[in-house]
């Protein structure tokens, strides 16, 4: 844990010498002459996330058998170097994962998992660091909540989703921006590696729209008819993940008990409020807080009525449209007149998220289904056998 402490407090250490849009127009701005138009704040910019990123990327190349699919990855990764004229392996992955771990094999001559993993991370750390960095009007705060809210560690565990997740932030500023086949290109391209991408085609194209009064009634009315067609979601919903069909999981997506996430509930409804409180003067007309606001409706919805589909399910769906929560509660608080109450607001979040980490780091890290503690690095650890050589 200590590892994950230090390298959080670092980053946001680091984060208080960042300024972003420092571009002076005055004649003695205080350019350098390393490159025509940068400013010494823009140098100062450039170090420090380059220290940033090396340090999120360290660590989450580094790590070893540190993640809830690690082996299963090391496993699956066997299996598809494995494949010969007369045997073709199955594994669960998608095509551009097994087209990148084939070809990483062979060029290495082994089997060097650790840098398929470390090819992850590099690409990972770099969508999100760029997402946030070209979109966010509080870069600092954003990048805090990155880090506070988990984004960041539960990547070490569910390493192609993700990578997709990434992709779908970066994916944002070409949809606000009206550049669909930018972003349709990087949303198929970023399915080859995790499918359920596939579903912001839907989903954002959704929140972007001005939606009209019948529209909220229709989504009330959608969702409260979860309570009484719960078997024949649970069905859809198990068309669109196959991998659920005949489990456990769709057993109690039809049956099981419901368990409600209730923080991000919580989360959800306090961002909710506060966007209505600021609907006026921060939403109504700018495109890219509309989306947001929308993103957050629709998460809201998914964890109150959609719950029975299991947090595998409803986590895959909702961490897409809870990612924006990064970006939006920013641009809120920027959106509060009065600089003592934006204040105390700020403080508010930073607290709240600080809450958020530690509970993190104290039940969901080391918990089954995270696994991203004890933290164990290729410095100093082994990996254990995989099951292709215990066979069992």
């Amino acid at each position: 844990m200590i590892v994950y402490f230090t390298l959080t407090v670092a980053v946001l250490a680091l984060l208080l010498l960042v300024k972003k849009n420092t571009v002076s127009e005055c004649a003695d701005c205080g350019r350098i002459g390393l490159y025509r138009g940068m400013t010494r704040q823009d140098a100062i910019n450039a170090i420090v996330l380059a220290a940033i990123f090396l340090g999120l990327f360290a660590v989450s190349a580094l790590r070893l058998n540190v993640g809830n699919d690690y082996a299963t990855y090391v496993e699956h990764m066997h299996l598809i170097n494995s494949k010969s004229d007369g045997w073709t392996p199955k594994v669960p992955e998608e095509e551009g994962f097994k087209a990148l771990t084939y070809v990483i094999y062979k060029l290495c001559g082994f089997e060097n998992y650790v840098l398929v993993f470390a090819i992850f991370a590099f690409l990972t750390v770099l969508f999100f660091m760029k997402g946030i960095w070209r979109q966010s009007k509080w870069f600092e705060l954003s990048f805090a909540m990155f880090m506070l809210l988990g984004f960041y560690f539960q990547s070490l565990s569910t390493v192609r989703y993700y990578f997709g997740l990434g992709i779908a932030l970066l994916s944002i500023e070409y949809l606000v921006k009206k550049d669909y086949p930018r972003f349709v290109l990087m949303i198929i391209v970023g399915a080859l590696f995790h499918k359920s991408l596939l579903i912001i085609l839907v989903l954002y194209p959704i929140a972007v729209i001005n939606w009209k009064k019948w529209m909220y009634v229709l989504g009330a009315a959608l969702g409260a008819s979860c309570f009484f067609l719960r078997p024949i979601y649970a069905k859809i919903a198990v068309k669109i993940y196959s991998d659920y069909q005949g489990t456990a999981t769709y057993d109690r997506m039809v049956a099981g008990p419901i368990h409600y996430s209730y923080i991000s509930i919580a989360r959800c409804a306090l961002i909710l409020a506060a966007s209505i409180y600021l609907y006026k003067d921060e939403i109504k007309g700018n495109r890219e807080n509309i989306f947001f606001f929308h993103c957050n409706v629709m998460s809201l919805a998914l964890y109150v009525f959609a719950a029975f589909l299991t947090d595998e399910v409803i986590s895959r769906i909702s961490y897409y449209l809870t990612i924006t929560h990064v970006l939006f509660v920013p641009a809120l608080l920027l959106g509060i007149k009065d600089p003592k109450k934006r204040k105390i607001c700020s403080m508010l979040v930073l607290a709240g998220c600080f809450m958020y980490f530690v509970i993190f780091m104290k039940r969901i890290a080391p918990a089954n289904g995270t696994r991203i503690l004890p933290y164990t690095t290729i410095m100093f650890d082994e990996m254990p056998p995989i099951l292709s050589e215990t066979g069992y």
